[in-house]
């Protein structure tokens, strides 16, 4: 798939045309296009051999055009035509996280800096504080940028794993003869980031599984390739391998090589103590193999419940294993509804009977659709008079559509003062209001929690969105109290999200356990800006299952009746 290459290359011609002073609407269309496309799980070429480019939420005649154009030569004249001139060093300075084109392009003419080295060189010696609309504070958030910058290069987003290696697997299955197929390590974890990805398979014919595995399309480099284990580097330049285990070892290397570490220190400590070994090969007992071939055998030998690999990361879950309390986790099967999605009334692109139609589609009884409020007009937030015709059309869609159920919503935003971006007559309309921060990230952590606090005591908010505004990729959480944050949840029945937005994944495994020591409830929310990004959901849900969330309580597990009620006791 090309989607990712595509998405980079837009998202590389709107930075230069920002450093060169085009104009945002250009800009924008551009980077429109780039998420579209990042987000998008069907491959671009089969979409494009079918014609079906128009068709892309956010894809013009223009940009089709130059997809086309670099699907069928592998070049894009376009981005040859702005980048001339512009070195890729200079392009790399500008995916600095709170940096950006217009501070490159300032430091670039002012000071001749071309590369991150020679920016870091030149805050550290407090050159950059004196040119304006930058200063000593700026230089410290350039310093974090390209630290995030760094380590964000050294790992691979959840969101781009995951689509990643299902495809490799399937088209696996469709090539040579497995007999199973998993992925190992942190991708079965579902941790948020991820390093190499490995696969493990059983086949009779190892060589042929990974000759299939080494030319398959989309592989950019082999790495290695033998009678049981191949590496290749897969779109993005990741690296992913795979080995062919026997049958009667599947289980046990499974076991082995998912992790985690820590987790799998303290199972051998404890097969130590009762005269056993574990390794990738088996569990024994001096020469005699107890197990291996099933991964559940490993725990039931050593007298331990199974423990789902979500929990394996030595944070107790062994001991509950050892009394037989590992929780009954969250299923993706389980959730009934989507409870925060953008349609075109604001910035996203499907319309709100397209949003519909899909969720019920994907098994749901409702989909809450959760429009920015109209103070957050880079968002197209909607009016007060805007949301007056954004509820008639959900009454009307309501009466004449059979099987889902549309819950009018917003996400309001939190002003910098802690007061929300709608009156509480308009609120108090909504069945789902969820609340926000998108503006003044860098208060003082007293402020921000005050903010946050304010809009829990609010009797109309039902949800606090991304708790704490992290990007994964770009943006550290903004300073907030989480511990005041959750008690005050708990005080006033307020639940908090789990932004299942691949790059939000906010609250986090760990705050999602705290959450469930306090009681307070979740949801589950995508945040999609357009159909494509509605899977990941799945992402949410692993992040409940790290924090060992049951599905009680997740508020979108619930029947529809259960949720209104619920939401009209709040706010009643």
């Amino acid at each position: 798939m090309k989607n990712r290459e595509l998405s980079e290359i837009f998202e590389k011609i709107g930075d230069i045309l920002e450093f060169k002073g085009d104009s945002s609407f250009r800009v924008n269309a551009y980077r429109k296009a780039a998420r579209v496309l990042q987000d998008l799980t069907e491959d671009i070429e089969v979409i494009q051999r079918e014609g079906r480019l128009r068709s892309i939420p956010g894809v013009g005649e223009g940009i089709a055009k130059k997809i086309a154009e670099y699907l069928e030569t592998g070049r894009m004249s376009k981005y040859e035509e702005v980048r001339r001139g512009i070195s890729d060093e200079l392009i790399k300075l500008m995916s600095i996280p709170g940096v950006g084109p217009k501070t490159v392009a300032l430091v670039h003419e002012k000071l001749g800096i071309e590369n991150i080295e020679g920016l870091e060189r030149a805050v550290r010696e407090g050159r950059l504080r004196d040119l304006p609309g930058l200063g000593a504070k700026k230089e410290e958030n350039i310093l974090k940028g390209i630290k995030l910058l760094q380590e964000a290069g050294k790992r691979i987003s959840i969101g781009v794993a995951l689509p990643l290696v299902e495809r490799i697997m399937d088209g696996l299955k469709r090539r040579a003869k497995v007999k199973q197929v998993y992925p190992a390590g942190s991708l079965r974890r579902m941790k948020e980031t991820v390093g190499d990805i490995d696969i493990l398979t059983t086949g009779a014919e190892g060589g042929k599984i990974i000759e299939a595995f080494t030319s398959a399309p989309g592989v950019k480099e082999v790495l290695a390739c033998g009678e049981t284990k191949g590496s290749i580097i897969a779109e993005g330049g990741i690296q992913v391998d795979l080995r062919v285990v026997p049958q009667e070892s599947y289980g046990s290397a499974l076991q082995y090589f998912t992790g985690s570490k820590a987790h799998n220190i303290h199972l051998r400590e404890i097969a130590k103590s009762r005269g056993m070994k574990i390794s990738e090969y088996g569990i024994f007992r001096g020469e005699e193999r107890l197990g291996g071939e099933r991964e559940e055998d490993i725990y039931s030998i050593l007298g331990l419940s199974y423990i789902p690999p979500e929990l394996r990361e030595d944070r107790g879950e062994i001991e509950a294993a050892q009394e037989g309390k590992v929780p009954q986790l969250v299923e993706e099967s389980q959730l009934r509804g989507d409870l925060h999605v953008h349609s075109q009334w604001s910035d996203g692109t499907a319309t709100i009977e397209e949003i519909a139609l899909k969720a019920k589609e994907m098994g749901y009884e409702y989909i809450a659709i959760c429009d920015h409020s109209q103070s957050l007009k880079f968002a197209g937030g909607v009016s007060v008079e805007d949301m007056a015709k954004k509820l008639d059309q959900i009454d009307r869609l309501n009466r004449g559509l059979k099987g889902i159920r549309i819950l009018s919503g917003t996400e309001v935003d939190i002003r910098t003062d802690g007061t929300l971006d709608y009156p509480d007559e308009l609120l108090e309309r909504l069945d789902l209001v969820i609340a926000a921060i998108h503006t003044g990230f860098k208060q003082p952590e007293e402020q921000i929690t005050q903010r946050i606090i304010s809009a829990l005591e609010n009797p109309h908010v039902d949800i606090i969105a991304h708790p704490t505004g992290r990007l994964i990729s770009s943006r550290e959480a903004y300073n907030v109290n989480m511990g005041e944050v959750l008690s005050k949840a708990a005080e006033t029945q307020t639940a908090l999200e789990i932004n299942a937005y691949y790059d939000r994944l906010d609250l986090n495994d760990v705050g999602c356990r705290r959450a469930m020591e306090l009681g307070v409830k979740l949801s589950i929310g995508t945040d999609a800006h357009h159909l494509d990004q509605l899977w990941m959901v799945r992402l949410g849900v692993a992040v409940a299952r790290r924090g060992w969330v049951g599905p009680e309580q997740i508020l979108n597990t619930w029947p529809l009746e259960r949720l209104l009620v619920w939401l009209k006791k709040r706010s009643g």
